[in-house]
């Protein structure tokens, strides 16, 4: 983090990234000085409700957050910023998104946490989104204008008010990560999971949190013990959640649909709810997994937009490659079998162990399907996490020392599961039963 006495002083001349958190209710001119360079400005955290006229004049910036301040529009001058392709405005006051706000060059859009009411037609004019993040607003719908954006591939409708999806959403060509929990389209599921199956609580005080193992937008993931626990429960991972709205939607949704999800061999669910959090926080609790298995990627960067960033060195064989997308395909399987879309299959949800063995986790995006949904509907939407799961063994694939004839059915299977068109992918069943005759 940086500070005014730094950007005052000119020690921060040249910077292409400037983070500024000290109570601002304004922007200062001294960022103007920085017209050449900036291309990051993150004014999260301070107390501003406009941005000044001139902000274009900052002709170089790409990426603007103004998160966890007071805004209750977004700035029309925001807008008007030529190189600006990812605008962010989580938890402001938000009620009006003005036409004139979007980006001619508009990547990834992030307005969680406010109280919209309705979008702009003018969202579906740009081109190039790619990621969209409305979690936790008051929306009812979306601008039939958005099935323009041909490459959208993220996007996050929980925690709003949709009584229905619409039917062009779900054959979008690249939409592949799809979040729709805690809207009343699937609230009766989800009141009916959490009243019927019970979950452990498991107190704060009674537990000995260690280190970090790992966050996302949505928590902080630690280490904890707890040493009144059956041996098999000793050994725990505590997800705590941010805040009562994540990037994903409402921790509830996310308990029933862990809930619901129940146990399998390659996936981590929860087996116990935090409660009596010293500050309040809202957590899952999970069995630790063992210490040989580590994040395959990173999450997606501010170039990757929606991408995941894997390591330089990580690299696979054939016979790795076949049992993680096996691991992967059975997981997702037999989530959609009981009704759950995951809404997140990347490889920053996945663990892995080096020999192939995998572990799916973080229901944050997940989504528990209504009784009363249409066959062709259930299939839709999974036919969606199929691309996901697509562009996850394509970044697998890049990575594998496999010969080309090794190589060459899987790199057949993925491109079935890429298809532009929705209803031309194979389903998961499809999917297992040709990895299975592939070996």
């Amino acid at each position: 983090m940086h500070t005014l006495a730094q950007l005052r002083a000119g020690e921060l001349a040249g910077t292409r990234r400037l983070d500024l958190s000290c109570a601002l209710t304004e922007l200062p001119p001294e960022v103007f000085e920085l017209a050449d360079s900036l291309e990051v400005l993150n004014l999260s955290g301070n107390r501003l409700s406009d941005l000044p006229p001139d902000l274009p004049r900052l002709h170089k910036l790409k990426v603007l957050f103004c998160s966890d301040n007071r805004f209750s529009r977004v700035p029309e001058v925001v807008g008007a910023c030529p190189s600006l392709s990812m605008v962010g405005f989580k938890a402001n006051q938000l009620t009006e998104l003005p036409a004139a706000a979007l980006p001619a060059q508009l990547r990834w859009l992030i307005l969680t946490d406010n109280q919209l009411d309705v979008l702009p037609a003018a969202l579906g004019e740009r081109p190039q989104l790619q990621k969209l993040a409305l979690a936790g607003n008051r929306l009812r719908a979306l601008p039939e204008s958005l099935q323009q954006c041909q490459s959208l591939g993220l996007l996050r409708i929980s925690a709003n008010r949709f009584e229905q999806i619409p039917t062009w959403l779900l054959k979008m060509p690249k939409l592949a990560w799809l979040a729709l929990g805690g809207n009343p389209w699937g609230a009766a599921r989800e009141s009916e999971v959490l009243a019927q199956m019970e979950m452990p609580e498991f107190a704060w005080e009674r537990l000995l949190v260690g280190e970090i193992l790992g966050q996302g937008a949505s928590g902080v993931i630690y280490a904890a013990q707890d040493p009144l626990a059956a041996p098999e429960l000793r050994e725990l991972a505590l997800k705590v959640f941010k805040g009562e709205v994540t990037s994903d939607g409402w921790p509830h949704s996310e308990w029933a649909a862990s809930l619901a999800a129940g146990q399998h061999p390659h996936l981590m669910s929860a087996c116990g709810r935090l409660i009596a959090h010293p500050m309040g926080a809202e957590g899952l609790v999970m069995p630790r997994i063992g210490p040989e298995f580590r994040v395959l990627a990173g999450p997606p960067s501010l170039s990757s937009c929606t991408r995941d960033v894997y390591d330089d060195g990580v690299r696979f064989n054939v016979e790795q490659l076949y049992r993680m997308a096996q691991g992967v395909v059975d997981a997702a399987w037999y989530l959609h079998g009981r009704g759950i879309s995951h809404g997140d299959l990347y490889a920053h949800n996945l663990l892995w162990n080096g020999r192939g063995d995998i572990w799916l986790g973080d229901f944050g995006a997940a989504s528990l399907l209504p009784e009363d949904m249409s066959r062709a509907q259930r299939e839709s939407l999974e036919r969606l996490e199929v691309l996901a799961f697509g562009y996850l063994l394509e970044e697998c694939l890049a990575r594998c020392d496999g010969s080309s004839a090794e190589l060459a059915p899987l790199q057949g299977l993925q491109a079935a599961c890429t298809q532009a068109q929705v209803e031309a992918r194979p389903l998961f069943a499809d999917l297992a039963k040709a990895l299975a005759g592939l070996r």
